[in-house]
């Protein structure tokens, strides 16, 4: 094969990863939020457990989402 065309399709393979991380990433953020407000609208006393947790979740998924967008860029790039 031609190498500009399996740089190309590499190039598209690390954007097209990275794409669909960030939209993982947003999807499965917004399935904490609702899981949380869904928590909290049954156990309103549990506010500050509920609304720790979710913050601490939601950042881990943000971490590796973030971890496989720059996969994605260095699939891209090198």
């Amino acid at each position: 094969m031609d190498v500009f065309l399996l740089d190309a399709i590499a190039n598209a393979g690390g954007a097209v990863g990275a794409g669909l991380a960030a939209m993982g990433a947003g999807i499965g953020v917004g399935q904490i939020g609702k899981g949380a407000v869904e928590a909290i609208a049954r156990q309103p006393e549990a506010l500050n457990d509920i609304r720790a947790n979710m913050i601490l979740t939601a950042a881990l998924v943000e971490g590796a989402a973030l971890f496989a967008i720059i996969v994605g860029f260095l699939a891209m790039v090198i």
